[in-house]
């Protein structure tokens, strides 16, 4: 039987409450916002993990904690945390802190509702659809539809199997048997997820025809019609090309209109990831570079990344105005989904996707675009490309050979003296060298002379 008295809890409390979240909000924003943003401080106060799990005493016990106790715990928690919107955070493709994106998530978790039905969040639903209009617009689409998603590869995912299911609808209701062998296409430099999507689909991974990149790191469209033909000739069906438009390391942008012929030719779904450089469609100086993405059958495109919205904020985008996402995900709850509403049940989205709850990735990138503008984001696009020729010594003849020996070093001496982090790698024939994420929208040239000067510094040993 369960107990009369309430559990523990200051939920009774509002004035307790309140001074737990005022207390929260201050540490937040003197420790996460004012000093993980700043220069003069470290990028991440490196341990190694089993000193990291003493500080942090993660153990969790029968009695709770006083409320002072709970505040030191916040603030231990982000003191040993990677500062990710620190000038000096190269690491990943996401990095930088827009204040009005991070609004937007405080109000999200705050009301902590799900995207599925207009009646749970009729704010979010509409302002979806709105943002999901106007990223379609930028791809060149005056209809069809779209979802947010819970990261790029997830989007990636999304577009094998709405891609399959087109072709192949009765996939859906009798599974894998009723399927002849099936091919997709898609780069040497396209994103894992690729991969990974072919396995989690039942496509398996051999079904992923790795087509040739040239030497920046393009598809090479005449060798995508080879991989075609020796597929059908094997007795695999073609049905989708994965094209990428800024790819994970090099960051280059697949000749779309030429790979776009090829996928017309064959009757091929054609999907572009523009995880990276979608965002590359709001400048009119670099938009070029994606041209042909409106041919284009569905778009990945996360603007967490290069816009900075925070993580997370994927959105797949279709041509398809079939309600093709529905009819390939939806399941008809009865206790979600009824039909006899008292409301337009179009409104209802969670029908179109995998999951049944679904955070609100919309907020953040609406109330962003609401401060900035068209023209504020297309400042921020042409400034990470300005900033991106700033890279010095790259043509010296045995740059990347001398590189190859010293990345991993240098980056194990920046990330425990915390004063930048940037990732490195191998790639084809070329040595380790450093992949310089420059996205952050509050990165100055000062910054770009700080990242040179201080890998110099760090190997001036060796």
């Amino acid at each position: 039987m369960a107990h009369s008295e309430a559990l523990p809890s200051l939920a009774g409390d509002p004035v307790a409450v309140e001074a737990l979240l005022r207390a929260v909000f201050g540490v937040v924003v003197d420790e996460a916002i004012q000093k993980g943003t700043s220069a003069s401080q470290k990028v991440c106060e490196w341990k190694e993990p089993e000193e990291l799990k003493q500080l942090l005493d993660l153990e969790l016990r029968c009695q709770g904690e006083s409320q002072e106790q709970i505040l030191e715990r916040c603030r231990t928690v982000i003191r040993y945390s990677v500062k990710t919107g620190h000038p000096r955070f190269f690491n990943q493709l996401f990095s930088g802190l827009d204040p009005h994106a991070l609004a937007g998530r405080i109000i999200t978790e705050s009301l902590n509702t799900s995207q599925y039905t207009y009646e749970i969040a009729p704010v979010f639903v509409l302002m979806e659809e709105e943002v999901l209009r106007k990223l379609r617009a930028l791809v060149g689409w005056s209809s069809g539809d779209g979802i947010f998603c819970p990261g790029g590869s997830i989007s990636n995912m999304y577009a094998v199997n709405l891609a399959r299911y087109q072709r192949y609808p009765d996939c859906k209701q009798r599974g894998l048997r009723t399927l002849p062998p099936l091919a997709l296409f898609t780069s040497k430099e396209c994103h894992y997820s690729i991969q990974k999507g072919a396995a989690f689909l039942g496509l398996g991974t051999d079904s992923v025809r790795v087509v040739k990149a040239d030497e920046r790191g393009k598809m090479v469209p005449e060798d995508l019609e080879r991989q075609i033909g020796m597929a059908e000739a094997e007795g695999a069906v073609p049905f989708l090309v994965s094209a990428t438009s800024g790819t994970t390391v090099l960051g280059a942008f697949d000749p779309l209109e030429a790979i776009a012929d090829v996928c017309q030719r064959h009757g091929l779904w054609l999907h572009v990831d523009a995880a990276w450089g979608g965002s590359v469609l709001l400048s009119q100086t670099h938009r070029h570079l994606l041209d042909g993405i409106q041919r284009a059958d569905s778009v990945a495109w996360n603007p967490h990344k290069l816009l900075a919205a925070g993580l997370q904020c994927s959105a797949l985008l279709l041509q398809d105005t079939s309600n093709l996402l529905k009819r390939c995900h939806g399941s008809q709850a009865s206790y979600l989904f009824q039909q006899d509403k008292f409301y337009d049940v179009a409104l209802d989205t969670g029908d179109k996707v995998v999951q049944c709850g679904r955070r609100v990735d919309c907020l953040k990138l609406w109330l962003m675009w609401k401060a900035q503008g068209d023209q504020g984001l297309e400042r921020r696009i042409d400034q990470a490309f300005a900033l991106a020729r700033l890279r010095g010594k790259q043509d010296s003849p045995d740059y990347h050979e001398r590189l190859s020996k010293v990345a991993p070093v240098l980056k194990e001496r920046m990330v425990k003296e915390g004063s930048m982090m940037i990732g490195y790698q191998p790639q084809g024939t070329r040595g380790n060298f450093f992949r310089v994420v420059v996205a952050n929208p509050a990165l100055t040239c000062a910054d770009m002379d700080f990242l040179l000067n201080e890998l110099e510094r760090l190997g001036q040993d060796l």
